[in-house]
């Protein structure tokens, strides 16, 4: 498959992570759509940019879905980076100096989830139209089909191999069946809490590595507010 012979070479210049990063803040520099920060670690100073959030020098925070680039250039910046760590905070809101952050919420959580369950979202129109749930548990006729589905961002991780990758709740499917989330990456960009409707090409049984199996998403898929 083209796309993830693609991906497996983006991979070759990047490291992806299922651990979290976790360390104080020492320096602060926004740069939209990212915030950089250089942090101490256990292991030492590293810098990471996740998407743009208030954070405050001394800051303990936790950093969710690491993923490391080697040689990245932040054209806002005008800066070279040998490694940088692209992720999001995990709940900024309660990360205050000398206190560590919160642990993000399974299933997509972290720090820009939406705060609550997503209520009932009204179903894309068309004969491609799924919802969430309908997605996951329909996935093997819906290998390598386009489908549409109207949904909630829930997480949004931006310029990740060159891509935006969304979490999309739309009240259907339970967490107990893990049924009510579902991850579409795209060119178009959103923010967490943005109801979008997304076209895109049912993958199934994707492998990035690293521990980052995912049985079914959405790829490469066009996103209307």
């Amino acid at each position: 498959m083209k796309t993830l012979t693609a991906l497996a070479l983006l991979l070759l210049s990047t490291t992806l992570f299922a651990a979290t990063l976790k360390g104080e803040v020492l320096e602060v520099r926004d740069a939209p759509p990212y915030t950089y920060l250089r942090l101490k670690t256990s292991e030492g100073e590293t810098w990471a940019a996740v998407t743009q959030v208030p954070v405050k020098k001394g800051t303990q925070v936790t950093i969710d879905n690491p993923v490391v680039i080697e040689n990245f250039k932040s054209k806002t910046l005008d800066r070279n980076f040998d490694r940088i760590v692209f992720g999001t905070i995990a709940d900024p809101k309660t990360a205050t100096p000398g206190s560590p952050g919160s642990p993000h919420a399974s299933m997509g959580g972290g720090a820009l989830n939406a705060p609550q369950p997503v209520a009932k979202v009204a179903k894309a129109p068309g004969s491609d139209a799924r919802t969430v749930a309908e997605v996951l548990t329909g996935k093997d006729a819906l290998k390598d089909k386009r489908v549409s589905l109207r949904g909630q961002v829930v997480k949004a991780n931006l310029g990740i191999m060159g891509k935006n990758w969304f979490h999309l709740q739309d009240g259907s499917g339970s967490v107990a069946a893990g049924t009510q989330d579902v991850l579409v990456t795209s060119k178009d960009v959103a923010a967490v809490g943005d109801v979008v409707t997304v076209q895109g090409t049912v993958r199934t049984d994707v492998k990035l590595g690293a521990g980052y199996d995912y049985a079914v998403m959405i790829e490469s898929a066009s996103l209307k507010k």
